[in-house]
């Protein structure tokens, strides 16, 4: 059974910074690619970051130079920090798994504001 256990999340002021992580069972983790995605409220969900397998990542232009995906596959687990915060970053977000389906974390809530 997959499971992706997001935690970090939290209240932070403007400019702040944050590290979530999420931590993957029952798959190889190694093999996959992960990503992080953030839902606000009455928006879609969207692609925040993702990284391969290879550790190539890519990220939404929102985020770009303030985000940063990796991986440790040591660990099974995968990281999103974030720095900058802006008030939009505010968003429940989600770790994603491409394995044999799409699995889905329960989201951690991250919100921006002073």
């Amino acid at each position: 059974q997959v499971q992706l256990v997001e935690s970090g999340g939290g209240l932070v002021q403007p400019g702040g910074s944050l590290r979530l992580s999420c931590e993957a069972s029952g798959v190889i983790f190694s093999w996959h690619t992960y990503g992080w995605y953030r839902q606000a409220p009455g928006k879609l969900r969207e692609l925040v970051a993702a990284i391969t397998n290879r550790g190539i990542s890519n990220y939404a232009d929102s985020v770009k130079g303030r985000f940063t995906i990796s991986r440790d596959n040591t660990k099974n687990t995968v990281y999103l920090q974030m720095n900058s915060l802006k008030p939009e970053d505010t968003a429940v977000y989600y770790c994603k798994v491409w394995s044999s389906a799409e699995y889905w974390g329960q989201g951690t809530q991250v919100t921006v504001s002073s």
